[in-house]
């Protein structure tokens, strides 16, 4: 073998590390932007595709991807005081109806995003992938939710996915100029609405169910 073809395969050999390395530095870094981004939404994600993380990062990819340039929709003061009310309703009558007031928080969600400029309840995986993109500290309860409706939670498990659901109802009734501060972790003192006038049944463990 010659001198030329042996540097030649030591320059290929070295070319070949060199680009696997580049690539795997860039799965690093895209892997640990979407962590960043999701928060625990990229941990359910890769726990739903079984540990797999190139997999849940390739399904977050595609949501950011589809939803990244959504623009939340301006909600008019009058609107979101009806809103804060049917809330309030719904609080109301989880004390004597908890499954029913929970189908009614599930579908005033839907409609709520929907109105907020994100893809209608009526596809809500993709309405709930939308939401996780822009509001993912706050998507699961909402996801909780739509799954007590559907299973058969008991009133304590349903009464803790609603009052969850609320931090989403929160970020979308929010009066904010602009979304710089979307992502930013909940607070209860960031709260739009006065939790301290939510039922005690919200707020304690009820004794039907």
């Amino acid at each position: 073998m010659s001198a030329v073809v042996i540097i030649a395969s030591i320059v290929v050999a070295v070319m070949a590390v060199a680009a696997a390395l580049f690539i795997g530095r860039g799965r690093a870094r895209g892997g640990h932007g979407l962590k960043r981004r999701f928060g625990l939404e990229y941990d359910r994600a890769v726990a739903r595709h079984d540990g797999n993380t190139e997999a849940a990062e390739r399904e977050l990819g595609e949501r950011l991807q589809r939803h990244g340039s959504l623009k939340e929709q301006p909600m008019p003061p009058e609107t979101r005081e009806r809103y804060l009310v049917l809330w309030a309703r719904i609080q109301e009558r989880f004390v004597d109806a908890p499954r029913e007031a929970a189908a009614e928080a599930d579908a005033l969600l839907a409609r709520l995003a929907e109105d907020r400029g994100f893809p209608g309840g009526e596809r809500f995986e993709e309405q709930l992938a939308a939401l996780s993109v822009h509001h993912a500290g706050q998507v699961h309860g909402y996801r909780r939710v739509h799954m007590a409706v559907r299973g058969k939670a008991g009133t304590e498990e349903t009464r803790e996915a609603l009052v969850e659901a609320r931090d989403l109802f929160d970020e979308l009734v929010a009066r904010r100029p602009d979304n710089s501060e979307r992502r930013r972790p909940h607070s209860p003192d960031q709260s739009t609405g006065d939790r301290s006038h939510a039922p005690r049944a919200l707020g304690r463990r009820h004794a039907k169910g």
